[in-house]
């Protein structure tokens, strides 16, 4: 396992290449190790409470949906409830279904002041298969084995 200095490193390179406004970008592996290392560091899952049940959930991340479904209606409060959640001195990682609408949470927790922002590249999904259109096999949370749970 790689020291915590060394995937934050990591990640803020990968930040600075792509542009990105916040402190780095995270690939699901080294999300679940600066959890490991890291205890303080919080994993904020982003997605609807829809595919937290259909597609199953991270434990003990904290779950704050950046939109609500049907509809995938932006949800007014998101940065309000992170306040409430997430102290702005902790290393907070955004996590959501393929990394876009975690991306938009990371650049708006950076904004609001959360210096320690990152996205977890991605996210729980990752891509879809060519042929049958299916996530879950090729990249992300999932596919990598790391811990998730139906329930």
């Amino acid at each position: 396992m790689e020291s915590l200095s060394t995937i934050l490193q990591n990640a803020r390179q990968r930040a600075e290449q792509h542009g990105l406004p916040y402190a780095g970008a995270l690939t699901p592996q080294e999300a679940q190790q600066v959890l490991t290392l890291a205890p303080a560091a919080q994993l904020v899952d982003v997605r609807t409470r829809a595919e937290l049940e259909l597609v199953g959930r991270v434990p003990n991340a904290t779950h704050i949906e950046w939109a609500f479904y049907p509809g995938m209606v932006a949800n007014p409060d998101f940065l309000a409830q992170l306040d409430k959640q997430v102290d702005h001195e902790v290393l907070v990682m955004f996590l959501c279904r393929t990394g876009g609408r975690s991306h938009n949470a990371a650049v708006l927790a950076s904004q609001a002041g959360y210096a320690e922002a990152y996205n977890v590249l991605e996210g729980f999904e990752g891509e879809s298969t060519a042929d049958t259109k299916q996530r879950g096999q090729i990249n992300g949370w999932k596919a990598a084995g790391l811990p998730w749970t139906n329930a």
